[in-house]
């Protein structure tokens, strides 16, 4: 078992938070982690805290082409997104070839602005993911004498150890932090196993927004989004990425309609692999079974969640998926395969059904949840009760231990 951090002595009246990680929405990106917002914002609505966000954006020079190039340009430097003032400074960003740079990069490009914010005060740097954003964090604490509580969200915890010139970056971070959190056991567990003092890690699963996740009447979500009346309707909500388990979720239809099932699947995301699901969908013979709905804002989800019988996440890898609350919030059961977090979110069968990572597996568990008469009431219950108020005061608790810590 993981020694979860004790509880401080009391926390500090006041608790001024510099949060620090690239996975930040913005004005022009609203939806790209969008969760992380909603923990910090949760943490700022906490009586005598006050957070700040400084964001780090790649440098694209003004010549170079491509969407991506222009998505990143168009960036503010500063703006107010939400409760949170948000800083969006620059920093030299070589795509792949220098991964073990990025940290370093990442330190050098932002360092002045950080050091300007700590002098005004900082009694808390708040990084998540833990490289490159938390070796920069890390670097920044070490030159400016502040605590750091570092946040692994997934990747950066289950794949980046695999390479062999991050690997020892990513060590050395877990074991300078002063708290590092992992957000499922599952990946505090790793953390530990790649050097972490256990006595510096706690586990605090993501939450849900209850003001935006409910359940909404079926019949009234289906006529508003214009579903059919007559099917089954399946929803997955996810980027269309491979990992992602899209693909399989496709073929799983493509199943169930051979054996007679009338069934539709709706996926909300937008991604790299859309052009290969089109092909897929398009070879299967499932134009009208299938639908792409590309990206759909956040406070529209619930209407898809509400249509839905059922959601399916049959990812390959996962820290806490959101998707999984969210759905359950709006009292749609969940089918899911059993990786990462997913069995601490998925708790009961009352709740939804775990799955081997295959076609024929996730067939039947979609079949078999397509024949259950789930408790949606039950299910939207359990789901709230995981609200971003919960995890505010979590978090909170973590970071004014490590700014009560005395060895700074």
């Amino acid at each position: 078992m993981l020694a979860a951090a004790r509880r401080p002595k009391q926390r500090l009246l006041q608790m001024q938070i510099l949060t620090f990680t690239s996975l930040f929405p913005d004005s022009t990106r609203p939806n790209f982690c969008i969760f992380l917002y909603q923990r910090m914002a949760h943490v700022a609505r906490r009586p005598g805290n006050i957070v700040t966000v400084v964001a780090p954006v790649p440098y694209v020079p003004s010549w170079m082409p491509g969407a991506k190039a222009r998505e990143y340009r168009s960036i503010p430097k500063r703006e107010q997104f939400g409760d949170l003032q948000v800083y969006h400074p620059r920093y030299l960003f070589l795509p792949k070839v220098a991964m073990p740079l990025h940290g370093l990069f990442m330190f050098m490009g932002v360092y002045r602005l950080v050091r300007n914010l700590v002098r005004e005060g900082v009694d808390c740097i708040d990084a998540h993911f833990v490289y490159p954003d938390g070796f920069a964090a890390v670097l920044f604490a070490k030159r400016l004498n502040v605590p750091v509580v570092i946040s692994a969200r997934g990747t950066d915890i289950n794949l980046y150890p695999k390479m062999a010139k991050v690997r020892p970056l990513l060590k050395w971070t877990l074991r300078q932090a002063q708290r590092l959190i992992g957000v499922c056991k599952d990946l505090s567990e790793t953390m530990v196993d790649l050097g972490a003092l256990s006595n510096h890690v706690v586990t605090i699963g993501n939450g849900v927004d209850i003001s935006s996740f409910y359940p909404v009447n079926c019949l009234e979500a289906r006529q508003q989004l214009r579903m059919p009346g007559n099917k089954r309707i399946i929803l997955s909500v996810g980027g269309l990425a491979p990992h992602k388990g899209h693909h399989l979720l496709v073929g799983a239809i493509a199943e169930m309609k051979r054996r007679g099932e009338g069934v539709q699947l709706y996926i909300a995301g937008e991604g790299t692999c859309r052009g290969a699901l089109e092909q897929q969908i398009r070879e299967l013979g499932l134009q009208n079974d299938v639908i792409l709905l590309g990206s759909v804002a956040n406070d529209q989800l619930k209407y898809w969640y509400s249509a839905a019988d059922v959601s399916c996440l049959a990812s390959s890898r996962e820290g806490w998926a959101n998707v999984l609350l969210e759905s359950m919030a709006c009292g749609t059961p969940v089918v899911a395969t059993r990786v990462g977090g997913t069995p601490e979110v998925i708790i009961s069968e009352e709740l939804g059904l775990l799955a081997e990572r295959n076609v024929p597996a996730i067939t039947d568990a979609l079949q078999s949840a397509l024949k259950r008469r789930w408790n949606r009431e039950r299910i939207a219950t359990f789901a709230r009760q995981r609200s971003w108020d919960v995890v505010a005061e979590e978090v909170e608790q973590c970071l004014s231990e490590a700014a009560n810590m005395p060895e700074r």
